[in-house]
């Protein structure tokens, strides 16, 4: 196996772009001198690699700050219309190479840390990935946040700092092991605290009539909640927005009770609990848990945000702070609320409350103001998934909130009356209010009545949603319903995580594609130019040789690096059906067992993903995955021809690893599952083709590339639906395949758990017996697609066209393209492709260090 070449020097050999000029790496050595020592407060002598990568930050964010400040400037002198993004997830990984490359001062940083013998990789290693999100919905917040900077839009993101994200996977033992992710322990260059702006976040308490007969809320227990403000920077255009993360702190007030009795050391150490709010992001990923602490979560961001967004409305009437603007009627026209799921929804009953209590506003105009304020994007179609508060949980915490939402409901159920009747079916069907069982507040129902757009993020979710989950809004409303299909950042996906593939790139079509992602489509005139085909597969098979050192040296693993990188990496889950994956690599194993002499098409199966803690299944899942490694990987037999590796603790900085790797990507959702993905578009992007059913985005994927680019495979909605309609048995599909049952068999007679034969039968059970995602249904089907996955592998040629078939049709697919339709269909807005002025009045690739 050739040596891997690290992204340093290729960038040595063939970069086309960013030739970093003189002037510029001395400043950088200095500033970055400068900070070692004033900042860090070190010498060369006792410094470590983290205090290189802190004073690296700095150096960076010295080159933002300026941006920052202008751009902020800007928005206030210019009173455009603001969106804001509420999300409880961002799942941002890291910041530094992300930020040069926004601010095109890689090269310049590049050749400076080089000149002072430093290795910038090394560096880059240091930081400590922002993990505040589970998965999908958190990291399309993050592409989102990037792109709406790119599109110079006048964006803020709004979320939570919490202490501990998304927790660190261990596998120990076969099985998957808990550690907090203790992110912020070196402290976060690139936040600013903002304590001047802390606002005041009521809880519990109870509900007045005021003297004007209007209500009031009193008797609250508070928290503060303290911003932090991250940098958000466009690519190439000066422009730096902000992601606010919310902090909670204790009041200063001591309780009195508590302080009447004298005991004053515990009301001080009592200050700890109402700082647990933001302690730590709830590790659940398409599961309702229904837990206090999370609706506390949920207002607290909600509260503290409403506050922004209200005041800075009032305020910002061309740069008059004196004169607050007070016409309610115009907020809709500055300002648009972006709903990120159903956890930010107590945005509608906050902001009625403010515009009710605060500021003296008459019911219907409030209602008014609020429903052409904000907007809500729906992420998943599993019931499980939908939030459904106890009425009882609303009436201790949020008293006020919960009569807010009484009222909408009667009032809306009065509209749904006037126009189906007194038809008790309609009015159940279309009620925020649950009465079956315990009283709940059905929060997506909520969130539907109080927005003027609803979406899904793949046109088959965005049609599913219409036809099941919300059919009797979509009848009542249909004006509402709109599809955005997700997207990803080009710039972390291509540019940051596949830099030779980004210059090869470059080279062919020019380097406005980053932006512009839709120029990708140039590159099909070379997908049949053998010299072009060997290029793009001499980048793959680099990425390929990189990746198999990094996990020979995490796992001690020999992978064979011409074997074909089979990929799936998301969270845990039934639906995702990472056991048909399973099923597929003891087949394999199988097959090579009975004829060891017959030709294989080598393999490297890898799985990457968490379980949420409490999610028994899917911690079996990972172990019976790894038990199965562990007999695979040691048997003689099978050699170098089969691996089955587990990606552990996968994240965003692992993805950049994975990404650039992979020939196939693993998307095999039980169709009409899944509500889009957007890893398929990661690994389409970097050239690696998609085995999948048609489900989410991967039905989009094949319309874009042909279906002759992609390997489809599997039931459909339609096919699903029959199944269920007729009743799914999965001993059909186990008694009418030989080598399915011999699977199962084996797995249900512990040979890979030698000494426990029960160690999975509750995993056989589900799969026999109730498997709500008909994962036998599509056993036979996934395999012929396998088998002709691996067929193709084997023609080079015809593998390197449809990589970049592939690469050629993922335009649509950039996160620029969904927020453009955000801003003109959604908030009534337009992007911007214009560049602000350099910060100094100086060209940006010319840049001084701002000393």
């Amino acid at each position: 196996m050739s040596a891997p070449v690290t992204d340093k020097e290729k960038r040595k050999q063939i970069s086309v772009r960013g030739i970093a000029q003189v002037e510029n790496v001395a400043n950088v050595k200095k500033s970055f001198n400068r900070h070692l020592h004033y900042t860090i407060i070190k010498d060369r002598h006792v410094s470590t690699q983290r205090d290189y990568y802190f004073s690296l930050a700095n150096v960076v964010k010295d080159h933002l700050v300026s941006r920052w400040i202008r751009t902020q400037q800007h928005y206030y002198e210019t009173d455009p219309k603001r969106v804001y993004y509420l999300s409880l997830e961002f799942y941002m990984g890291r910041s530094l190479t992300n930020t040069m490359i926004n601010l095109g001062i890689q090269g310049a940083c590049d050749e400076a840390m080089y000149q002072l013998g430093l290795d910038i990789e090394e560096m880059e290693e240091m930081e400590a990935d922002a993990g505040l999100g589970n998965g999908g919905l958190g990291r399309l917040a993050a592409c989102f946040l990037d792109s709406m900077a790119t599109l110079a839009m006048p964006s803020y993101g709004y979320g939570i700092r919490y202490e501990y994200g998304i927790f660190t996977q261990k596998i120990e033992n076969f099985e998957q092991c808990e550690e907090p992710d203790d992110w912020l322990r070196f402290g976060n260059p690139w936040e600013k605290a903002r304590p001047e702006y802390t606002v005041p976040v009521h809880f519990y308490g109870n509900v007045v009539y005021t003297a004007e007969g209007g209500r009031k809320w009193v008797n609250t227990e508070v928290v503060l909640a303290m911003p932090y403000d991250n940098p958000i920077p466009g690519y190439g255009n000066n422009v730096c927005n902000t992601l606010r993360l919310w902090s909670a702190k204790s009041p200063l007030s001591f309780n009195l009770k508590v302080f009447n009795t004298g005991d004053y050391i515990q009301s001080v150490l009592d200050r700890n609990i109402a700082e647990n709010i933001s302690r730590v992001l709830y590790p659940n990923d398409n599961m309702f848990e229904g837990k206090e602490l999370r609706l506390k979560q949920e207002y607290f961001l909600c509260a503290a945000t409403l506050n922004d967004v209200v005041r800075r409305f009032k305020a910002s009437k061309f740069g008059s702070r004196e004169v607050a603007r007070t016409n309610f009627d115009l907020m809709p026209d500055k300002v648009a609320i972006q709903l990120n799921d159903t956890h930010p929804a107590m945005a509608i009953p906050e902001l009625m409350r403010i515009l009710l209590d605060d500021e003296h506003l008459a019911w219907d105009q409030a209602w008014t103001v609020t429903t052409k304020c904000c907007a809500y994007t729906n992420h998943t179609i599993l019931p499980e998934a939908l939030e459904r508060w106890p009425v009882t949980m609303l009436q201790e915490l949020l008293p006020r909130h919960l009569e807010i939402i009484y009222h909408i409901n009667h009032l809306h159920m009065e509209q749904v009356k006037a126009k189906y009747g007194d038809d008790a079916e309609k009015l159940k069907q279309l009620s925020c209010i649950e009465e079956d069982g315990e009283k709940r507040v059905n929060m997506a129902h909520l969130a539907i009545i109080g927005s003027h757009t609803v979406n899904g993020v793949a046109f088959i979710h965005s049609e599913l949603i219409k036809k099941s989950l919300f059919k009797p809004f979509f009848e009542y409303c249909p004006e509402k319903f709109q599809n955005k299909t997700n997207g990803i950042t080009p710039r972390r996906w291509l540019l940051l995580c596949n830099p030779m593939l980004a210059d090869l790139i470059s080279e062919k079509i020019g380097d406005d594609w980053p932006v512009h992602l839709d120029q990708l489509t140039q590159l099909k005139e070379w997908a049949e130019d053998p010299k072009f085909q060997d290029e793009v597969m001499k980048v793959k098979q680099n990425n390929k040789n990189k990746l198999a050192a990094y996990l020979k040296e995490q796992t001690d693993i020999d992978i064979n690096p011409s074997s074909l990188f089979d990929i799936q990496v998301k969270r845990i889950h039934e639906y995702k059906r990472q056991l048909l994956n399973i099923l597929h690599i003891i087949t394999l194993y199988n097959r090579i067992k009975k004829n060891p002499g017959a030709p294989f098409t080598p393999r490297t199966v890898m799985i990457g993903g968490k379980a949420a803690p409490g999610y028994y299944m899917a911690k079996q899942i990972i172990k019976l995955f790894n038990r199965v490694g562990a007999v695979v990987n040691a048997d003689p037999m099978v050699g170098d021809k089969l691996k089955v590796v587990f990606l552990e603790n996968y994240r965003v900085t692992l993805a950049e690893k994975i990404m650039p790797a992979a020939d196939l990507s693993e998307q095999i959702s039980t169709a009409g599952t899944e509500a889009s993905g957007t890893g398929n578009m990661k690994f389409m992007l970097n050239g690696g083709l998609t085995i999948g059913t048609l489900d989410g985005a991967n039905v989009e994927m094949a319309e874009e590339m042909g279906n002759e680019n992609i390997f489809i495979f599997g039931m459909t909605v339609d096919d699903v639906e029959a199944v269920q309609a007729k009743g799914y048995n999965a001993y059909d599909y186990y008694n009418e395949s030989p080598e399915l049952k011999q699977v199962i068999d084996m797995i249900k007679d512990g040979f890979f758990t030698p000494g426990n034969n029960d160690e999975f039968k509750d995993v056989v059970d589900l799969l026999l017996n109730n498997d709500r995602f008909l994962t036998l249904a599509d056993y036979k089907a996934y395999i012929a697609a396998q088998d002709d996955v691996s067929a193709t592998y084997n023609n080079t040629t015809k593998w390197a066209e449809m990589a970049i078939h592939n690469i050629a049709s993922s335009g649509k697919f950039s996160s620029d393209r969904t927020i453009a339709e955000y801003a003109r269909e959604i908030w009534g807005m337009e992007p911007n492709y214009e560049k602000l002025p350099d910060p100094h009045g100086l060209m940006g690739s010319k840049e001084n260090s701002p000393e």
